[in-house]
């Protein structure tokens, strides 16, 4: 899968770049322990460090990020970042704007007082032909102190502007500064054809697989990570 991104030739060398997810991974993941006592258990068990699918739900796709930092104090969003003159008349100049809070009246994000932002982006995002961008907050990533909302855009046809992030920001108590560099949506490409939905029976040969796998899960850990999960290609460039 082909991903181009484009930009202003001004911003190209101090623009922040989208990352592979990957490579975006917070500090707590790599810090958290391994195992952890468990009360209910009365033993140590894993913590989701050692969930291959929780980790790689946050390691696929890519993520954006936030161009420079953004101090918030008293409830206000300010920042200073001196752009340098852009080729284009219509181009974002600052890292986000808001949205008026009637954009969800009805809706389990309204809440009062509640401040609905946009991340700008200032690079615009190709797809291969009969692909979407499916765009959602950063993924567990519930240390952060906004929600940004889930969408999908026909990234293979609309690409000659960027795509805005809305977010609800949902921590009233946060003073301080959103660093520049910082995830503000992951994003990975979806398929548009459509699906065939099949329902059949489970057959005896398939419940002795059922058995079969679930035993090996509950005895040994690692059966998943070790037998069934497909090593994932590397993303870099």
């Amino acid at each position: 899968m082909r991903i181009v991104f484009r930009c202003d030739p001004a911003l190209r060398e101090t623009l922040p770049r989208p990352l592979p997810a990957s490579q975006a991974l917070p500090a707590w993941l790599r810090e958290m322990p391994g195992t952890a006592f468990s009360d209910l258990h009365g033993r140590d068990v894993r913590t989701v460090k050692q969930c291959p699918p929780f980790v790689d739900a946050m390691r696929h796709g890519f993520v954006m990020r936030l161009p420079c930092d953004v101090v918030v104090a008293d409830g206000r969003f300010s920042w200073d970042w001196d752009l340098p003159p852009l080729a284009g008349e219509t181009q974002p100049r600052s890292p986000l704007s808001f949205h008026a809070p009637a954009q969800v009246a009805g809706s389990p994000l309204a809440a009062e007082g509640r401040t609905l932002i946009k991340f700008n982006s200032f690079w615009t995002i190709e797809l291969e032909a009969g692909y979407s961008l499916f765009a959602t907050h950063p993924v567990n990533r519930e240390d952060l102190p906004f929600r940004t909302l889930t969408g999908m855009v026909d990234s293979d046809r609309f690409n000659a502007v960027g795509i805005l992030f809305p977010a609800a920001w949902i921590d009233e108590r946060f003073e301080g500064v959103l660093a520049a560099g910082t995830p503000v949506a992951q994003c990975f490409p979806v398929s548009r054809e459509a699906m065939s939905l099949a329902f059949e029976d489970l057959t005896p040969e398939r419940i002795d697989a059922h058995d079969d796998v679930a035993n090996a899960l509950h005895a040994t850990p690692g059966v998943y990570r070790k037998i069934y999960r497909d090593k994932r290609p590397s993303s870099d460039r």
